[in-house]
């Protein structure tokens, strides 16, 4: 059974800045894509940023320039650096896992910017 763990969260001012980790376990394929969504109150669950593990990026335009997505691929464990935050990027934040025909979803991690 693959599980994914998240962790970081928390509540941080606008302008600061917070550091998400998300670690796999289990039997991980080599080929695969690890990522960060987010659902804020009221809005559906949308992309932040994904990382395949030969090292192409997608980033939500909303986030560019902001958050830095990267990995470990010995420690199966995919990283989100959120500087810049904004109120806006209030949500809870999921960690993603792609894999052969499979997907995989971690528990989810509450970010709060807020003054």
């Amino acid at each position: 059974q693959v599980q994914l763990v998240e962790s970081g969260g928390g509540l941080v001012q606008p302008g600061g800045s917070l550091r998400l980790s998300c670690a796999a376990s289990g039997s991980i394929f080599r080929i695969n894509v690890m990522g960060w969504y987010r659902q804020a109150p009221g809005k559906q669950r949308e992309l932040v940023a994904d990382l395949t593990s030969g090292g192409s990026t997608n980033y939500a335009n909303s986030v560019k320039g902001r958050f830095t997505i990267s990995r470990d691929n010995a420690k199966n464990t995919v990283y989100l650096q959120m500087n810049s935050l904004k109120p806006e990027d209030t949500a809870v934040y999921y960690c993603n896992l792609r894999m052969l025909t499979m997907s995989y979803w971690g528990q989810g991690t509450q970010v709060t910017v807020s003054s």
